[in-house]
């Protein structure tokens, strides 16, 4: 998988650079504090899922290109291991 054309990838940046757009904007109106860093939340967790969504998929390319396709049940786990890096 090339990270570049990963269409799901480049929504997600797309969509928080947008996000991002609209909190500068936000600042330069001289808009409500709490809205402010409201949107600024959004935008950081939507980055975090983006890079969540780079790094577990770019470590089961890598493990697929290493062992071969991965069974189901190697998948569920992988999933589950993808879940559990939330939380780091």
């Amino acid at each position: 998988m090339s990270h570049a054309t990963d269409q799901q990838l480049r929504n997600r940046l797309r969509r928080a650079h947008g996000h991002l757009a609209k909190i500068v904007a936000m600042v330069e109106d001289n808009r409500d504090a709490l809205e402010t860093a409201q949107q600024l939340q959004a935008v950081v967790s939507a980055l975090e899922k983006a890079k969540t969504f780079l790094v577990t998929h770019h470590i089961e390319h890598h493990l697929e290109e290493t062992v071969g396709p991965l069974p189901e049940g190697t998948k569920e786990k992988l999933g589950r291991l993808t879940e559990l890096a939330k939380y780091l």
